[in-house]
Protein backbone atom coordinates (compact mmCIF):
# COMPACT_ATOMS: atom_id res chain seq x y z
CA UNK A 1 0.00 0.00 0.00
CA UNK A 2 1.74 3.56 -0.93
CA UNK A 3 1.79 5.53 2.12
CA UNK A 4 1.18 9.28 1.49
CA UNK A 5 1.29 11.55 4.35
CA UNK A 6 -1.34 14.40 5.30
CA UNK A 7 -0.25 17.13 5.85
CA UNK A 8 -0.63 21.16 7.24
CA UNK A 9 2.18 23.19 6.17
CA UNK A 10 2.14 26.73 7.96
CA UNK A 11 2.57 30.13 6.67
CA UNK A 12 2.05 32.49 9.10
CA UNK A 13 -1.47 32.66 10.10
CA UNK A 14 -2.07 30.42 7.40
CA UNK A 15 -2.49 26.98 6.87
CA UNK A 16 -2.21 24.89 3.70
CA UNK A 17 -3.33 21.32 3.28
CA UNK A 18 -1.04 19.49 1.57
CA UNK A 19 -0.04 15.73 0.67
CA UNK A 20 3.26 14.33 0.60
CA UNK A 21 4.74 10.85 -0.94
CA UNK A 22 8.39 9.87 -0.10
CA UNK A 23 10.30 7.70 -2.69
CA UNK A 24 11.82 4.40 -0.97
CA UNK A 25 14.95 5.38 -1.62
CA UNK A 26 15.15 7.97 0.70
CA UNK A 27 16.20 11.26 -0.67
CA UNK A 28 18.19 10.37 -3.39
CA UNK A 29 16.29 11.70 -6.09
CA UNK A 30 14.54 14.90 -6.39
CA UNK A 31 11.13 15.99 -5.17
CA UNK A 32 8.84 17.17 -7.36
CA UNK A 33 7.01 19.94 -5.63
CA UNK A 34 2.85 20.34 -8.01
CA UNK A 35 1.39 23.88 -7.79
CA UNK A 36 -2.23 23.44 -9.17
CA UNK A 37 -4.36 25.73 -11.34
CA UNK A 38 -6.28 28.93 -10.83
CA UNK A 39 -8.45 28.82 -6.98
CA UNK A 40 -11.17 30.68 -8.22
CA UNK A 41 -11.83 28.56 -11.67
CA UNK A 42 -12.04 25.21 -10.01
CA UNK A 43 -8.36 24.93 -9.60
CA UNK A 44 -6.91 22.22 -6.37
CA UNK A 45 -4.53 19.84 -5.82
CA UNK A 46 -6.70 16.73 -6.99
CA UNK A 47 -7.26 18.49 -10.44
CA UNK A 48 -7.03 15.91 -13.23
CA UNK A 49 -3.52 17.06 -14.78
CA UNK A 50 -2.03 17.32 -10.91
CA UNK A 51 -3.55 13.82 -9.69
CA UNK A 52 -2.18 12.29 -13.11
CA UNK A 53 1.48 13.73 -12.50
CA UNK A 54 0.87 13.13 -9.09
CA UNK A 55 -0.11 9.50 -9.32
CA UNK A 56 2.73 8.78 -12.28
CA UNK A 57 5.58 9.88 -10.02
CA UNK A 58 4.49 7.87 -7.36
CA UNK A 59 4.13 4.74 -9.53
CA UNK A 60 7.72 5.27 -10.20
CA UNK A 61 8.98 5.71 -6.91
CA UNK A 62 9.96 9.56 -6.83
CA UNK A 63 9.35 11.84 -4.01
CA UNK A 64 6.11 14.87 -4.67
CA UNK A 65 4.31 16.96 -2.75
CA UNK A 66 1.06 18.47 -3.72
CA UNK A 67 -1.05 21.20 -1.86
CA UNK A 68 -3.84 23.41 -1.80
CA UNK A 69 -3.24 27.31 -2.13
CA UNK A 70 -4.63 29.43 0.31
CA UNK A 71 -8.49 29.55 0.36
CA UNK A 72 -8.72 25.68 -1.54
CA UNK A 73 -9.76 22.82 -0.02
CA UNK A 74 -8.24 22.30 4.08
CA UNK A 75 -6.00 25.32 3.30
CA UNK A 76 -6.95 28.12 5.32
CA UNK A 77 -6.77 32.13 4.08
CA UNK A 78 -8.43 33.72 0.87
CA UNK A 79 -7.16 34.04 -2.73
CA UNK A 80 -4.68 37.03 -3.17
CA UNK A 81 -4.34 37.48 -6.61
CA UNK A 82 -0.85 35.77 -6.98
CA UNK A 83 1.92 36.79 -4.12
CA UNK A 84 0.14 35.60 -1.32
CA UNK A 85 -0.05 32.52 -3.56
CA UNK A 86 3.72 32.43 -4.08
CA UNK A 87 4.80 32.72 -0.72
CA UNK A 88 2.61 29.77 -0.52
CA UNK A 89 5.31 27.52 -3.09
CA UNK A 90 7.95 29.59 -0.84
CA UNK A 91 7.06 27.61 2.40
CA UNK A 92 6.41 24.45 0.28
CA UNK A 93 9.61 24.97 -0.46
CA UNK A 94 11.41 25.80 2.73
CA UNK A 95 9.25 22.93 4.60
CA UNK A 96 10.87 20.50 1.89
CA UNK A 97 14.36 21.77 2.43
CA UNK A 98 14.04 21.61 6.36
CA UNK A 99 12.58 17.94 5.69
CA UNK A 100 16.58 17.48 4.35
CA UNK A 101 15.09 17.13 0.25
CA UNK A 102 18.10 18.63 -1.53
CA UNK A 103 16.62 18.72 -5.12
CA UNK A 104 13.51 20.11 -5.71
CA UNK A 105 12.03 20.03 -8.85
CA UNK A 106 8.58 22.27 -9.55
CA UNK A 107 5.85 21.54 -11.64
CA UNK A 108 2.98 23.57 -12.60
CA UNK A 109 -0.09 23.44 -14.55
CA UNK A 110 -1.62 27.02 -15.73
CA UNK A 111 -1.94 29.56 -12.92
CA UNK A 112 0.14 26.63 -11.02
CA UNK A 113 2.68 27.21 -13.99
CA UNK A 114 2.80 30.62 -13.68
CA UNK A 115 3.27 30.84 -9.74
CA UNK A 116 5.19 27.99 -9.27
CA UNK A 117 8.06 28.65 -11.84
CA UNK A 118 8.20 31.94 -10.33
CA UNK A 119 9.59 30.50 -7.68
CA UNK A 120 12.39 28.69 -9.58
CA UNK A 121 15.54 31.28 -8.25
CA UNK A 122 13.56 31.09 -4.38
CA UNK A 123 16.35 29.03 -3.39
CA UNK A 124 19.33 27.21 -4.86
CA UNK A 125 17.89 23.61 -4.23
CA UNK A 126 15.21 24.24 -6.36
CA UNK A 127 16.89 22.55 -9.80
CA UNK A 128 14.67 23.70 -12.12
CA UNK A 129 10.49 23.82 -13.68
CA UNK A 130 8.35 22.18 -15.69
CA UNK A 131 5.75 24.55 -17.26
CA UNK A 132 2.33 22.94 -18.31
CA UNK A 133 0.41 25.55 -20.16
CA UNK A 134 1.96 28.59 -18.72
CA UNK A 135 -0.54 31.50 -19.08
CA UNK A 136 1.46 34.23 -20.46
CA UNK A 137 -1.41 35.59 -21.84
CA UNK A 138 -3.09 36.87 -18.97
CA UNK A 139 -0.22 36.24 -16.70
CA UNK A 140 2.26 37.90 -17.90
CA UNK A 141 4.03 39.75 -14.92
CA UNK A 142 5.30 36.48 -14.16
CA UNK A 143 7.42 35.55 -16.91
CA UNK A 144 10.44 37.60 -16.37
CA UNK A 145 10.05 36.34 -12.05
CA UNK A 146 10.38 32.97 -13.59
CA UNK A 147 13.45 33.37 -15.81
CA UNK A 148 16.33 30.94 -15.36
CA UNK A 149 19.80 29.32 -16.56
CA UNK A 150 17.97 26.24 -14.13
CA UNK A 151 16.95 23.68 -16.77
CA UNK A 152 13.10 23.84 -17.64
CA UNK A 153 10.36 21.87 -19.45
CA UNK A 154 7.42 23.36 -21.80
CA UNK A 155 4.46 21.81 -21.92
CA UNK A 156 1.51 22.70 -24.40
CA UNK A 157 -1.31 22.21 -26.00
CA UNK A 158 -1.68 22.81 -29.55
CA UNK A 159 -5.51 23.68 -29.50
CA UNK A 160 -5.27 25.55 -26.29
CA UNK A 161 -7.16 28.79 -25.81
CA UNK A 162 -6.54 29.48 -22.47
CA UNK A 163 -3.01 29.46 -22.54
CA UNK A 164 -3.39 30.14 -26.27
CA UNK A 165 -1.07 28.09 -28.39
CA UNK A 166 -0.24 31.17 -30.60
CA UNK A 167 1.09 33.18 -28.12
CA UNK A 168 3.66 29.80 -26.95
CA UNK A 169 6.65 29.88 -29.71
CA UNK A 170 7.60 33.85 -28.92
CA UNK A 171 7.34 33.02 -25.02
CA UNK A 172 9.14 30.06 -25.24
CA UNK A 173 11.88 31.92 -26.79
CA UNK A 174 12.72 34.36 -24.36
CA UNK A 175 13.56 31.91 -21.85
CA UNK A 176 17.53 31.26 -21.35
CA UNK A 177 19.38 27.68 -21.91
CA UNK A 178 18.68 24.62 -21.08
CA UNK A 179 14.78 24.32 -21.90
CA UNK A 180 12.85 21.76 -23.95
CA UNK A 181 9.30 22.07 -25.16
CA UNK A 182 6.66 19.15 -25.81
CA UNK A 183 3.35 19.90 -27.86
CA UNK A 184 0.51 17.79 -27.19
CA UNK A 185 -2.58 17.50 -29.43
CA UNK A 186 -5.24 18.87 -27.29
CA UNK A 187 -6.80 21.69 -25.48
CA UNK A 188 -5.97 23.43 -21.79
CA UNK A 189 -7.69 20.70 -20.00
CA UNK A 190 -5.74 17.50 -20.87
CA UNK A 191 -8.52 15.73 -20.67
CA UNK A 192 -7.87 12.06 -21.66
CA UNK A 193 -3.91 13.23 -22.01
CA UNK A 194 -3.22 13.27 -18.35
CA UNK A 195 -1.29 9.91 -19.11
CA UNK A 196 0.99 11.29 -21.35
CA UNK A 197 1.55 14.70 -19.67
CA UNK A 198 2.64 13.05 -16.72
CA UNK A 199 5.01 10.26 -18.97
CA UNK A 200 6.66 13.66 -20.13
CA UNK A 201 6.99 15.20 -16.65
CA UNK A 202 8.59 11.01 -15.71
CA UNK A 203 11.13 11.38 -18.55
CA UNK A 204 12.57 15.25 -17.85
CA UNK A 205 12.89 14.03 -14.13
CA UNK A 206 14.85 11.02 -15.00
CA UNK A 207 17.21 13.44 -16.70
CA UNK A 208 18.57 14.76 -13.17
Amino acid sequence: MVAIEKLIIPNNEFKLEAELFQSKNGKEKPIVLICHPHPQFGGNMYNNVVSGVFNKLIANDFSCLRFNFRGVGGSTGSHSGGLGELSDVHVCVDYLIKESFERILICGYSYGAAIGCSAVNYSEKIIGFISISFPWGFMGTYKEKSQTSKPKLFIQGSRDEVARFDNFQKNYEFYLDPKKSKIIDTDHFYWGYEDIVAEEVLAFLRDF
